[in-house]
């Protein structure tokens, strides 16, 4: 198969690869313009049917899982400019089959088994120190931060049907670093460490989303607003 349209300026100008990650970054700098031109290039990279469904609804979990970090809007506004963009035959429609089963989840498995799930989770990322974390939320001024907390990584982030939860690290990462909040970054890249990534996979994550960022305009050691007050975090 001919390789699909190159990505769209400025992504093309700047020389970034096209890959599928490049989605979820692109709705967090809130540029859904761009997603027509990548979603078509990840699913035409695939030949069988079942892969390009394969590609199309983990394009969708990704925007899902991204909205604990970068806010419901952008995903809002991602998976429909995804949807549009995304032949009829690779959507999931409402009361058809969806391989997350958080349907299920909701109606018809108890909250303790979820919630449980997504302290496993929780501890998994941070390891020796969530305690230490889910404490200081509990303790931020009011109890809801950590109840959102276990919500969140309950039924959205340690569902792991679609992504795997190093996969879901890479989504939280390219989700913390266009915002410049490197206390949160810090964590989850060692996060994605103790998820199954190895230290190659995660730096190659790092630079890929500073790359899209830069490309669209976010700079270094600034006080405009539009880039990182200092050096982005690492390992």
């Amino acid at each position: 198969m001919e390789d699909a349209e190159a990505p769209p300026a400025p992504l093309a100008q700047q020389g970034i690869p096209r890959t599928k990650r490049q989605i979820w970054k692109t709705c967090l700098l809130n540029r859904c313009d761009e997603l027509s031109t990548l979603v078509r290039y990840a699913i035409d990279a695939e030949t069988a049917p079942d892969a390009k469904l394969s590609v199309a609804r983990r394009m969708r979990e990704a925007l899902i899982k991204v909205a604990p970090i970068g806010g419901l809007p952008k995903s809002i506004n991602g998976l429909l400019a995804l949807k549009q963009s995304t032949p009829s035959t690779f959507l999931d429609e409402p009361l058809s089959y969806s391989p997350t089963l958080r349907s299920a989840e909701v109606y018809d498995v108890p909250s303790s088994k979820i919630l449980h799930r997504g302290e496993t989770f929780f501890d998994q990322v941070y390891g020796k120190v969530s305690k230490r974390v889910m404490g200081q939320m509990d303790r931020s001024g009011t109890e809801d931060l950590g109840i959102i907390a276990r919500l969140l990584y309950g039924y959205v982030l340690s569902n792991t049907n679609v992504l795997n939860a190093a996969e879901t690290s890479f989504v939280l990462l390219a989700g913390l670093i266009p915002q410049d909040v490197n206390p949160q970054l810090k964590g989850h890249l060692k996060g994605a460490l103790n998820n199954g990534a190895s230290v190659e996979e995660v730096q190659a994550v790092r630079h890929l989303v500073i790359r899209i960022c830069e490309a669209f305009g976010m700079k270094s050691n600034t006080s405009d607003g539009l880039g990182w007050k200092g050096e982005v975090a690492s390992l």
